[in-house]
């Protein structure tokens, strides 16, 4: 993929192209410090990827993003965690990394810009209640982003018009729905056992008839989800 770097940081411009040259697939072939010598590059180019920053003098990168008609595939780099949810409305990003960036994180990053490209997979809009980047998933609580490790959910309980997430650490209350926080989690991680409940199976400590304990918490197996459970397991 060829790709350009925008952001108004010498320092960071050099991290992400070091970043890239790691990465096979990719090949830098413009790096600019501000937002309006890309347009100008782009008026007469064209790339297949872009890693912008959101803050540079007089021109964010969202500015930037709305004044292309076709936008190529963006990963917006930044230190600000807070515009997580406001980048992606737009359809153009596939990812959102936090400075500083490391290596693995970049390679999630990458692998989503690629499978982006494939018509078979489709990139959704993610919704304002929760949202998933890399390992994490942010949640919306009080107007405030929260990051949660989603390896630390060990269950998900829909209650109503509400979902209470349970972590190692802490437990969260969010409305949204079972559904919708399911599409979101890793397939090979969590499984929904029951219709009001989610579990993630590898923190799964016994299971007794139609139940499974999971910490302190006696979760229900309906009959139809039984067998899958089942299949999940690395049974003797």
């Amino acid at each position: 993929m060829n790709c350009i770097i925008i952001d108004d940081e010498a320092t960071a411009r050099a991290i992400i192209s070091q970043l890239c040259a790691n990465e096979k697939h990719l090949h830098v072939i413009q790096e600019f410090p501000n937002a309006i010598q890309a347009i100008k590059y782009l008026n007469q180019n064209e790339v297949d990827l872009i890693f912008l920053d959101i803050h540079m003098p007089d021109f964010t990168g969202f500015d930037f993003i709305e004044t292309l008609k076709n936008p190529p595939k963006i990963i917006l780099t930044t230190s600000d965690s807070n515009f997580a949810i406001q980048a992606f409305e737009y359809e153009c990003i596939v990812d959102y990394l936090v400075k500083p960036v490391l290596q693995d994180r970049f390679n999630k990053a990458i692998e989503k810009a690629k499978s982006s490209f494939e018509p078979s997979k489709v990139v959704s809009n993610l919704n304002r209640e929760e949202t998933t980047l890399g390992n994490d998933l942010y949640v919306n609580i009080d107007r405030r982003l929260i990051k949660i490790d989603i390896p630390s959910i060990y269950l998900i309980e829909a209650k109503g018009d509400y979902i209470l997430i349970k972590t190692e650490d802490k437990n969260y209350t969010v409305h949204s729905t079972l559904k919708k926080i399911e599409d979101k989690l890793p397939e090979h991680l969590f499984l929904k056992v029951h219709r009001s409940f989610v579990i993630n199976t590898k923190k799964i400590i016994d299971i007794e008839d139609n139940s499974v304990l999971i910490k302190k918490d006696v979760i229900p197996v309906s009959r139809s989800n039984r067998p899958e459970l089942m299949k999940r397991l690395n049974l003797l």
